[in-house]
């Protein structure tokens, strides 16, 4: 994979529109510090954390011990719902498509027996950022070694860009390493700014330690690189990235304007068109390929600053907004480079006014009309609106209890049928009826998609036992007796 940059946000809200910052998160990634902005919001959720934390679950006495599982689970859900809207509201970040890693200072991992690792991993974060030296907080965090990363400050990049490493900074990288994937290195505001030392540190685990399984991430402030301009940091950022094979090491810029981490993540890339145009897909949320464009460096850019789908227009020789004149326009959610660097993915939500349309034919794809349960979506879609005399889907619009019905029915149905054609069609009628309770809902395949991501983010997993007063619920439907 093609290693590219992704932004750190210190002292800079992750999206601030008015200073042309809509979406660099969207290059997939980012990192944040919480304690300079929403900071009330973020100590509430350490603290409703530290309340879960002290609630003893190992007593004796069974009721008593009931009693406090159900409160500990109390303040449990309490975190993880405040923690979704500081994430959401606070930091208009999108976690279900944006892996945020988000730092967490090593007292509060101890303080709250790392009940705040799983919370925010279970709210959507990616991963969890804290002190690198501090192997107590790494272990109390309690959670997967791929969602933890070990962050170490400016001195230690000295360590690991010099030609000798210390048997005592080798414990500490080992140590760290068996319970961090990945190894963070501050080197804004050291000496060791400059392309040969952050290529060293790097290209460390490669070099040295090949038994040591981590990723080297080395977080670098764009001012303190001595350039003259963003093309100049674009530049050296790219010779910096392309000596990382397979994806092996990358770097965060903190707090970047759209024009640095725009240029830079394109120095990444690679393309032999001789008008240094880059092949790009564009995508929905469920991956269907709307179209194929082209980007520049300068559409990447203006993308970054306003969050929408902007390309490059080869008939106009110029950046092409899409939707500023047809209305069409995309909401743009991430940026991905594909394995060989030399073509893009935007994944967009597709907008419209009366239809969303990528296609100047006024289709969604400019491949036609889509098949399968994108079609039927927009199908059911129709019909909400203008369904014809007789159609059944306009009766289960307008009867909720019939559809009610029919999902518990056919569900039942799905459940017990046999052989791959009779479950395949027993599946169909469940999408179906499913989608017919999603579209009167408003509900889109692309919300059931982004509900699906998020869920694969959490790190607390319920036990998945049925529950007897729905299974009740559902014999009484079907018109079974009671078990």
């Amino acid at each position: 994979m093609t290693s590219v940059p992704y932004p750190t946000f210190i002292n800079q809200a992750p999206v601030d529109a008015d200073s042309g910052r809509s979406a660099l998160s969207a290059v997939g990634k980012c990192r944040i510090f919480p304690e300079k902005y929403g900071s009330d919001d973020f100590q509430a959720i350490i603290a409703k954390n530290k309340e879960q934390a002290l609630v003893n679950v190992d007593v004796e006495d069974k009721e008593q011990k009931d009693v406090n599982k159900k409160l500990r689970k109390k303040y449990m859900k309490e975190g993880v719902a405040m923690a979704k809207k500081f994430l959401a509201d606070t930091l208009l970040l999108d976690v279900s498509i944006v892996d945020v890693e988000i730092f967490v200072e090593a007292k509060d991992l101890l303080e709250t027996d790392g009940c705040v690792a799983a919370c925010l991993l279970d709210a959507g974060c990616h991963a969890i950022v804290t002190d690198g030296s501090d192997i107590a907080a790494l272990d109390a965090a309690k959670v997967p070694r791929e969602r933890l990363v070990a962050h170490f400050y400016c001195p230690f990049a000295l360590v690991l860009s010099s030609s000798e490493t210390s048997e005592e900074s080798m414990v500490t990288i080992a140590s760290a390493a068996a319970l961090a994937s990945v190894i963070s290195v501050e080197v804004s505001g050291s000496d060791s700014v400059s392309v040969d030392a952050v290529t060293q540190i790097l290209h460390f685990q490669m070099d040295k330690q090949k038994d040591l399984n981590f990723q080297i991430v080395v977080q670098l402030n764009p001012i303190d690189c001595a350039c003259q301009d963003d093309s100049e940091l674009a530049s050296t950022i790219g010779t910096m990235l392309k000596t990382c094979k397979d994806g092996h090491g990358t770097l965060t810029l903190v707090d970047p304007s759209a024009s640095q981490l725009g240029l830079s993540y394109a120095a990444c890339m690679k393309t032999d068109r001789a008008d240094g145009l880059y092949t790009t897909v564009v995508c929905t949320r469920s991956g269907e390929a709307l179209g194929l464009v082209y980007s520049s460096k300068e559409s990447i850019v203006a993308a970054l600053e306003c969050g929408r789908g902007v390309y490059y227009s080869r008939s106009r020789n110029g950046l092409w907004r899409k939707g500023d004149t047809s209305g069409h326009y995309q909401t743009l959610h991430r940026l991905d480079v594909d394995c060989d660097g030399d073509a893009l993915r935007f994944t967009v939500t597709q907008k419209g006014e009366n239809v969303a349309a990528f296609c100047h034919l006024n289709t969604l794809t400019c491949w036609g009309e889509p098949r399968g349960i994108r079609h039927l979506e927009a199908t059911l879609k129709d019909r909400l609106k203008s369904a014809p005399e007789g159609s059944y889907t306009k009766r289960l619009f307008d009867d909720e209890e019939l559809l009610r019905d029919k999902l518990v029915e056919e569900a039942q149905e799905l459940s017990e049928a046999t052989g791959k054609d009779h479950v395949a069609e027993e599946l169909a009628d469940v999408l179906y009826f499913a989608m017919a309770r999603a579209v009167k809902a408003g509900v889109s395949i692309d919300d059931a998609v982004e509900e699906l991501d998020r869920r694969t983010r959490k790190v607390t997993r319920r036990k998945g036992d049925s529950k007897a007063f729905r299974i009740a619920a559902g014999d009484a439907i079907l018109g079974k007796p009671p078990c």
